[in-house]
């Protein structure tokens, strides 16, 4: 038997930069996780995933990150995509001098 779906976020690194993005339902690379399209339908998570890994001069390593509705948007699942919304973490820099 197969699990039930849960809702996913596309997520990569951004090319030039090497930052945490996440794909939008507008088509847009964000940093902000609380604008990530949350897909709650698996084959339109597999296409969207398909779309997002073929935009090789934009980003690299391009998957699904499971996800859950939020107040403010889509919430990370998972404590390792938590903590990619920090950013990096040998100091403090980017999104992590706003904490």
């Amino acid at each position: 038997m197969s699990r039930k779906f849960t809702p996913k976020v596309v997520t990569a690194n951004a090319l030039l930069e090497g930052d945490v993005v996440y794909l939008t339902a507008d088509d847009r690379w964000t940093r902000d996780h609380t604008e990530a399209e949350l897909i709650e339908d698996e084959a339109h998570a597999q296409v969207r995933l398909v779309d997002a890994s073929s935009r090789a001069d934009e980003v690299v390593g391009a998957y699904l990150a499971d996800a859950k509705p939020g107040e403010d948007g889509p919430e990370p699942v998972h404590f390792r995509e938590v903590f990619r919304t920090r950013g990096p973490s040998n100091y403090a820099h980017g999104k992590q001098e706003t904490v």
